[in-house]
């Protein structure tokens, strides 16, 4: 905790007794506004611990995973951790490497590995450079050195590929291929050799799946090799809206024959499927209205639910590759399921009893490693960030093996959430989580002499949730006296089928009436200052930011806005306007758009420029393919050209980000420009209030 030295007071010759030191601020608090905090969480910190580990995956009795690495461009790393090392994880490759795709723009599983019982595992990966699939065997003697499995793009033809499946068997690894070509794409799954032979011959690479549909899986290879199993969809729809699960025989010859649909449809959307051991057929699918298991029987697709509940045992299906249900021996399955979130159990399929893993950490992300009775994940809890995780079944113990958060802040500045239900617009029910101010050594002010300023967090998707853990971003406000709070307004995930669809063509209207509510609510009883609200959110996020800047219902409710890498134009962003996975996403949230051409216009906040009356911050990274700048262009113009007096705002730009900061000096901008945002808002004085330049 950062403060005064200690004082060393002489009592007696020769006896020296330190005294503990009392913090400048300590006789200050009793008078010190929100806002005014001081606060060891500084936007460094939160940069450091920006990201989590993803797509954790077991090679033999070794754990894998990718890992942020904010001070080196943003890269992400591929790590492993040995049964018997010193329990310290290792980065396999250095810089540049980079383990991520491009496939659907949002990424797929990038990684896999082969257990040999000689010379180490090898790995196989996708690299965000040159988006080919390497080889590379970490123990060689000589050192890693990735060899391209899979020929380079060009001018003409792009290839990326994820969700890799080694066959080390057969001598090939499968996967995802995404191919961009004269402004066309198209998905297969296809069979890559491991000999390295289609790096410079792409006819030795074999298509698996026919391309039938526009979007597919990696096919899964069932235990006695002689049938596959793989997910398909088609635009318009998007994969928590409707899937397929399509079956087909697998040859000697590795080809897949008589290919069909086993279930799913346009008004079901099945998550995953899995063979377990025993040869048993298991998907994920909501077509009771929530993400439930089911047993599904091969040669008829029929469904018999396995543990009934109105909770969500998977989540949008935004990265091929995620996971969410894992095979155990002995017919056990691990899953995450819960309401509002995802925790760990141990599911019986025989009885349909589901037993929770112990621990603090309430929160897990898509990806399980099975090794024997130990399940792993990531998981991380309210005051603790995302970490690497072990339960043992046999014991019912569970660990933290790696990525353990740490950092030098006093957990007593970590904010307090509370889950919260708050009342909409006829009477609906709109989940959110909300993070008072939290310090120490603060004497909060009574309510008649001030309430805390609140900034209302709309995350992106919009078919997504904000899960409830530690993240110092949020802290960093908390802990200066500001409070957050996020709302997982109508069209979230988690809360079952109907929910989600409460956006169904009402984005820019539910989400904003929703973030609405839950400000007034906070008013209202008097938890936050009503004079001093404001708005933020990234990508979906951001245009709810926005929309709700130009809303007429919402008008004089924020003092201000922070928008990041945003959707402000919706005509443009269908179509060729965007990239192929959402191209046709507008088409549930607002409506076919040769249908309803006004209702696009009608909603856009780059229309209504006009409207938007209190400061704001506009947030873009330059390489961002998603919502491309063009988009907070055209809001600037749009503003510029409006009568009346300026609105005071500042725009930045981030050469190299794409949708979603990476990089430490970005990320340490972007928050230190929230912050001074606020400040200016508020009316809040700091005498270490960063410095943002506002165009008025």
């Amino acid at each position: 905790m950062p403060g005064a030295p200690a004082e060393v007071v002489e009592r007696s010759p020769g006896e020296l007794v330190k005294t503990p030191p009392t913090p400048p601020w300590r006789q200050l608090m009793a008078h010190d506004r929100y806002g005014t905090w001081p606060s060891p969480i500084d936007a460094a910190l939160v940069a450091a611990h920006d990201g989590k580990p993803e797509f954790l995956g077991a090679v033999g009795e070794e754990l894998w995973w990718t890992a942020p690495r904010p001070a080196e461009g943003g890269r992400r790393a591929l790590v492993r951790l040995r049964p018997d090392g010193d329990g310290a994880a290792e980065t396999v490759l250095p810089t540049p490497w980079n383990v991520r795709n491009r496939v659907i723009e949002y990424g797929g599983h990038p990684w896999a590995g082969i257990a040999r019982p000689a010379g180490g595992p090898l790995v196989v990966f996708t690299d965000h450079g040159d988006q080919r699939i390497h080889a590379v065997e970490p123990d060689a003697p000589s050192g890693p050195a990735p060899r391209a499995l899979t020929p380079p793009s060009t001018a003409d033809r792009e290839l990326r590929w994820c969700d890799l499946l080694p066959r080390p068997g057969h001598g090939e690894v499968w996967a995802v291929l995404e191919e961009h070509r004269a402004g066309t794409v198209r998905r297969v799954a296809v069979a890559v050799p491991l000999d390295g032979s289609a790096a410079q011959d792409p006819n030795a690479l074999r298509e698996l799946t026919p391309a039938a549909h526009r979007f597919v899986t990696t096919p899964r290879p069932s235990p006695d090799g002689r049938r596959a199993v793989w997910l398909a969809w088609d635009h318009p729809r998007m994969p928590w809206e409707g899937t397929e699960l399509l079956i087909a025989d697998l040859g000697e010859d590795g080809r897949l024959t008589g290919a069909r649909t086993l279930a799913g449809g346009p008004d079901e959307a099945i998550a995953q499927a899995e063979w377990a051991p025993d040869g048993t057929l298991l998907a994920t699918t909501d077509r009771t209205g929530w993400w439930n298991p089911h047993r599904v029987d091969p040669d008829t697709g029929t469904a018999v639910p396995l543990c009934a509940r109105e909770e969500e045992f998977a989540e949008g299906l935004w990265r091929i590759g995620w996971r969410w249900f894992a095979p155990l021996d002995g017919g056990l399955f691990a899953v995450l399921h819960g309401r509002g979130g995802l925790r760990l159990g141990i599911l019986d399929p025989a009885t349909g009893e589901l037993a929770d893993a112990p621990g603090s950490h309430g929160e897990w992300a898509p990806g399980l490693a099975v090794q024997g009775s130990r399940v792993t994940g990531i998981a991380a809890g309210a005051h603790t960030g995302w970490e690497i995780v072990q339960l043992d079944t046999a014991t019912g113990r569970t660990r933290v093996l790696a990525e353990r958060h740490h950092d030098p802040v006093d957990p007593a500045y970590y904010p307090h959430p509370a889950a919260r239900t708050f009342t909409g617009p006829d009477g609906r029910e709109i989940h959110a989580t909300v993070y008072p101010p939290a310090h120490p050594l603060a004497a909060v002010p009574q309510p008649q002499d001030e309430l805390p300023p609140y900034v209302i967090w709309a995350h992106g998707g919009p078919t997504s949730r904000a899960p409830v853990v530690l993240d110092l971003e949020i802290a960093y406000f908390t802990s200066r006296g500001i409070g957050v709070a996020e709302v997982n307004y109508g069209g979230s995930t988690g809360f079952g089928r109907a929910y989600r669809e409460r956006l169904r063509e009402q984005w820019g209207v539910v989400d904003v009436e929703d973030c609405a509510a839950v400000a007034r609510g906070l008013a209202a009883e008097g938890t936050a200052d009503p004079h001093r609200l404001a708005i933020r959110g990234g990508s979906a996020g951001g245009w709810t930011a926005a929309a709700s800047l130009t809303d007429t219902g919402t008008a004089g409710l924020y003092r201000c806005g922070t928008i990041s890498y945003p959707i402000l134009d919706l005509a443009s962003w269908t179509g060729t306007g965007t990239h192929d996975f959402e191209s046709r996403y507008l088409d549930s949230l607002i409506g076919p758009y040769d249908e309803v051409p006004e209702r696009y216009h009608d909603r856009s906040p780059v229309h209504h420029a006009e409207r938007i009356t209190v400061p704001f911050l506009l947030l873009q990274g330059l390489d961002d393919a998603i919502c491309p700048p063009e988009q907070a262009d055209r809001l600037l113009a749009a503003l510029a050209e409006r009568p009346g007096p300026a609105v005071p705002h500042a725009y930045l730009t981030f050469e190299g980000e794409g949708h979603g900061f990476r990089r430490a000096d970005t990320i340490v901008t972007a928050i230190e420009s929230e912050l001074a945002l606020y400040l200016d808002a508020f009316g809040i004085a700091r005498p270490d209030a960063p410095l943002l330049e506002l165009r008025r």
